[in-house]
Formats: C-alpha cells, sequence, structure tokens
C-alpha cells in the first residue's frame, strides 16, 4: 500500500508535536471513552495516553516514525477499517479527513465500528486566514478538499461544531499555526509540516510578496495586531457526531 505521508511526511514526527491546548479540547470531546480508534493517526499525536487506543494508518513512513510508546497501529485507510462493528467507545480522525479519497464512505465506516462520540478535528474552507492574502490558491485548495460544515450534518445528522483556538506558540506546525510569527513561512523547513505546501501553485512568488511586506512594514501595518493576540481563530473546527438515538 502506498501513501501520499510517506513522501511528505519527513519532518512530522519533528514539527506536529501536539498542542496541550488542543489535545485538552479533543480529550474532552471523547467524553468517557475507554476504547479509542484514532483514523488517519500519522505519527500519533493527541492520542490519548489514558486510553487504550488503536490506530489506523495508510502510511508506512508515518507508521515508522511513530514512538515505541504510541499506539498499537495496523496500516489500512479510513475506507475500510478492519474491525467489527461497534467496537470501540469513541472515534477520532484529526486533520487528515481531507486526505481521503472518499470521505463519505471513510466516515460510514468510523461510524459502523464506534458506539459512541466521533471526534474529527478539520478546517471550515470558508474561513479566510491572513495567509491566504499572499498564498490565494490555498482558498481553491481548502475548499477543494476540505468538506463544508453542512455536509457533516448530512453525512450524521445532528453534530456540534466548536472553533479550535490556535495558540499564539502553538507547538503543532498545521498550516495556519503561525499567525501571529509570519517569518516562519519563509522557512522551507516550516513548511515541509503542511502538506498544502507540497504542490501549492504560486508558492514562491506568495513567498516573496510575504518577505517584501515583512522587510517593508506592511504587514504589520495590516496585521500586526496579531502579534499582541494570545489566540486565533484560524477556521479550525472540533466536529463531534453522536450515535442516533435508538428507538
Amino acid at each position: 500500500m502506498t501513501a501520499r505521508y510517506d513522501t511528505i511526511g519527513i519532518n512530522y514526527d519533528q514539527l506536529r508535536l501536539p498542542d496541550p491546548r488542543i489535545a485538552r479540547q479533543i480529550n474532552h470531546a471523547l467524553g468517557s471513552a475507554s476504547t479509542v480508534l484514532n483514523v488517519g493517526a500519522g505519527t500519533g499525536s493527541y492520542e490519548p495516553a489514558d486510553r487504550q487506543v488503536t490506530a489506523v494508518e495508510p502510511s508506512i513512513e508515518m507508521i515508522r516514525k511513530r514512538k515505541p510508546s504510541a499506539a498499537p497501529v495496523l496500516q489500512a485507510s479510513a475506507e475500510h477499517l478492519p474491525f467489527e462493528d461497534q467496537s470501540f467507545d469513541a472515534a477520532m480522525a484529526i486533520l487528515t479527513i481531507h486526505h481521503w479519497p472518499d470521505k463519505a464512505a471513510g466516515l460510514r465506516e468510523m461510524r459502523r465500528v464506534t458506539r459512541g462520540p466521533l471526534v474529527l478535528l478539520t478546517f471550515d474552507p470558508s474561513h479566510r486566514p491572513w495567509l491566504t492574502d499572499y498564498l490565494p490558491e490555498l482558498v481553491s485548495l481548502d475548499e477543494g478538499q476540505m468538506p463544508k460544515m453542512s455536509q457533516y450534518q448530512e453525512w450524521f445528522g445532528s453534530v456540534t461544531i466548536e472553533p479550535v483556538l490556535v495558540p499564539r506558540d502553538c507547538t503543532d506546525g498545521f498550516l495556519y499555526a503561525y499567525w501571529c510569527r509570519p517569518e516562519a513561512y519563509l522557512d522551507a523547513r516550516i513548511r515541509s509540516g503542511s502538506s498544502s505546501f507540497w504542490s501549492l501553485p504560486g508558492l514562491e512568488a506568495g513567498c516573496s510578496r510575504l518577505a517584501k511586506d515583512l522587510e517593508s512594514g506592511e504587514w504589520d501595518r495590516k496585521f500586526g495586531y496579531l502579534r499582541g493576540e494570545t489566540e486565533y481563530d484560524a477556521g479550525y473546527r472540533l466536529v463531534v457526531a453522536n450515535p442516533a438515538p435508538t428507538a
């Protein structure tokens, strides 16, 4: 089995360190679940240490980067989960659903094997963080691969959706994590921690514009107020889908 992250996940174990504040929000959403399935688990970020976790990940390279202390992992895809019905108390999928070839099928599989809540950390593609001013191609990318928030209601019925605010010193280097550290986007190594940058048209030109605006002070004139903020709504959302009540 080959997977995209066999190629692009080279620095994920170093740059994508789980942020404890985001971890607390995810952990709270998992409720009282004792057994948890982590789908699209990657290197194991946000897997709660105080629960029995089973991980599923399609990329062998990401699996190899998991720490010895990480949860047991199976190489499989979301669309074909190798478990019996209702095998887990809860399931989680953290910043992964946009990579699934068949999102609806993957979510149906998560629902099939889970008795309780499904906890999904994703991005609202209607949001426009400041980085899209320099890289407008991100808008098309996000709209093309990120489900709309309304689609989760279509798939699951009743869901709760809450913002996941990004701390100013976020340790998880996802796409919009550096909202008050714009200089970070000029570092190719830091950009390698986000899949969006690997094949983004206009990347070089956009970074050149950002570098110019940082040097001239234009970025700070427009967005410098962010440097004093402690957290930022970049568009990340926690979607929680509970099972439909039985009659």
